[in-house]
């Protein structure tokens, strides 16, 4: 069953609670933290990101540093994303990338901005190294996102061979790309095997295009160097040490409020050091301005 993970108190009340589960994996495979439902399905959504710009990489994607880092983050829509997210098109017009049109999550950003665009939404970096990877090997880039297409079918195998399960469930992602269940044991396993990868570390190396400005994956991986941080919505988090040590998080409300702290918690149980995030293990509830509550991990 899931378990309390996490709770918001405000001025001494128990205002909202966070039901979920979390797994992580010391280095030796074996379960170092299990807590709720970890052998339930879920959608990993974005944290698939990794996994997806690992394929893009294995079909012949010229992914490398920030291009790589990008394709497996959700960016913020800064102008540097822009750039590079162009750049990874190519001759490709910016139609190609079939994201739905999006502001940019960083809000001095979106300010300036009179409408929406494919580029801008947090997605156009993976979007745009599937069709860097249709362009080099030579399948078509219109209907890439269809699951039955080779990149897609490619993407399927390789979360398979990483998390040891054979999917069971595709869906579809909110920018338009198939995203397929997983236990949150397998995705943990998933991202043990991404660690040693070209990918983790384009992530590692360049934390701002994985994220952004103030981003809180971003943040993790600048506190925290060696750290892999990959956060999807409805509350789902993976993380991953250098090292091997590995954690994914559910939270069943979809809030993600709370998931950076019970990931961090759960890699501090293990015996991984982060007390140099040490800001992010519990958030600030406020009240009038000033900090009245927490959001507190309780497992």
């Amino acid at each position: 069953m899931p378990a309390l993970l996490a709770e918001v108190t405000r001025s001494g009340f128990v205002e909202s609670l966070h039901h979920g589960s979390v797994v992580g994996l010391l280095p030796s495979g074996e379960v170092g933290v299990s807590v709720g439902a970890v052998n339930d399905q879920v959608l990993p959504r974005s944290c698939m990101k990794p996994f997806q710009a690992l394929a893009c990489l294995s079909a012949g994607a010229p992914l490398a540093g920030p291009a790589l880092a990008i394709a497996a983050g959700s960016h913020t829509g800064e102008d540097r994303h822009v750039e590079l997210v162009l750049r990874l098109l190519g001759e490709l017009p910016v139609e190609s990338l079939r994201c739905p049109a999006s502001w940019p999550e960083d809000e001095p950003t979106r300010q300036r901005l009179a409408e929406p665009s494919r580029v801008r939404m947090n997605c156009s970096g993976k979007h745009a190294a599937m069709l860097a990877a249709c362009v080099e090997a030579g399948w078509p880039v219109e209907t890439y996102l269809d699951p039955a297409h080779p990149l897609q079918r490619l993407v399927m195998r390789t979360v398979e061979d990483l998390s040891g399960e054979s999917v069971v469930h595709t869906a579809i992602d909110g920018c338009g790309a198939p995203v397929y269940g997983l236990s949150l044991h397998g995705l943990a396993r998933a991202m043990q095997g991404l660690v040693r990868t070209p990918v983790a570390e384009a992530m590692r190396g360049h934390p701002e295009y994985v994220g952004g400005t103030g981003h809180v994956n971003t943040v993790v991986m600048q506190r925290l160097p060696g750290v892999v941080a990959k956060g999807g919505a409805e509350g789902v988090l993976v993380l991953a040490t250098a090292a091997g040590h590995a954690v994914a998080v559910k939270v069943l409300d979809g809030n993600p409020r709370a998931t950076t702290a019970v990931g961090l918690r759960a890699l501090a149980e293990m015996g991984v050091d982060v007390s140099p995030a040490e800001e992010l293990l519990s958030v600030p509830v406020l009240g009038g301005g000033q900090v009245v509550g927490e959001v507190r991990v309780v497992f």
